[in-house]
């Protein structure tokens, strides 16, 4: 059986997530990708949690826009829901968090940039969702949610996740005295689905990466990825 994470490396990790586990196979399962597991025995990925975890989500966000938003029509919620309910926008949640350093991938999802791909990210931050709520019941599922994810919902803007990471990033540059930041993009793919990958140069070297189905969703994962890198 392969050996688990580093109980500090966990530790760090939990401290971010204000939970700790009681089970941390459990956590250990949330971080492995099936990627790794394919090379390491065959032992069981972060999947089926990742399956839980989707449904423990759209609960706690419908009852958050419920209760939050109470004059806002059912169509709207619906809106609400999805703008913080997608790929993009928990990739960004994941790499709050700092998820992706804590993962386990295969060697060639991990020299492909794995960790900061946000399909990779977002189904994580489900998986680890879930296992809290395994550990823990709904009470601190619920209130993972309501501190990472809630932040990014406005009843005012659609399909995006709210914060604006670019200049939270920029603002962090000025405090700290740092250059401001540059973004280089690449993309990949057909003009009907193209892949777009950023990268975040401050002063001088790479501080995090990004990918998104847009030139700005790309930027918001990285300039997210960077700003956690640099706290």
């Amino acid at each position: 059986m392969p050996a688990t994470q580093p109980a500090r490396t966990l530790g760090e990790l939990e401290a971010r997530l204000g939970y700790a586990f009681t089970d941390g196979a459990l956590l250990d399962r949330a971080l492995s990708h099936r990627s790794w597991c394919s090379e390491n025995g065959g032992v069981a990925s972060n999947e089926r949690l990742e399956f839980l975890g989707d449904a423990v989500l759209g609960w706690a966000i419908a009852d958050l826009a419920f209760h939050r938003f109470i004059d806002v029509p059912e169509g709207r919620l619906t809106d609400l829901r999805k703008s913080v309910v997608n790929a993009t926008a928990l990739a960004v949640v994941a790499t709050e968090i700092g998820i992706g350093p804590h993962l386990r991938l295969g060697k060639g999802e991990a020299a492909s940039g794995g960790s900061s791909r946000p399909s990779i990210l977002s189904d994580a931050f489900e998986a680890v969702l879930a296992a809290v709520y395994l550990d823990g019941g709904a009470v601190p599922a619920f209130a993972l949610v309501e501190r990472f994810v809630a932040p990014h919902m406005s009843p005012t803007v659609d399909g995006q996740a709210q914060r604006d990471h670019k200049t939270e990033l920029q603002e962090l540059c000025a405090r700290t005295g740092r250059s401001s930041p540059q973004y280089v993009l690449s993309s990949v793919g057909p003009d009907h689905a193209k892949v777009f990958t950023a990268d975040v140069l401050v002063d001088g070297r790479s501080v995090g990466t990004g990918e998104g189905g847009s030139k700005k969703s790309a930027e918001q994962v990285a300039a997210a990825a960077a700003f956690v890198a640099l706290s």
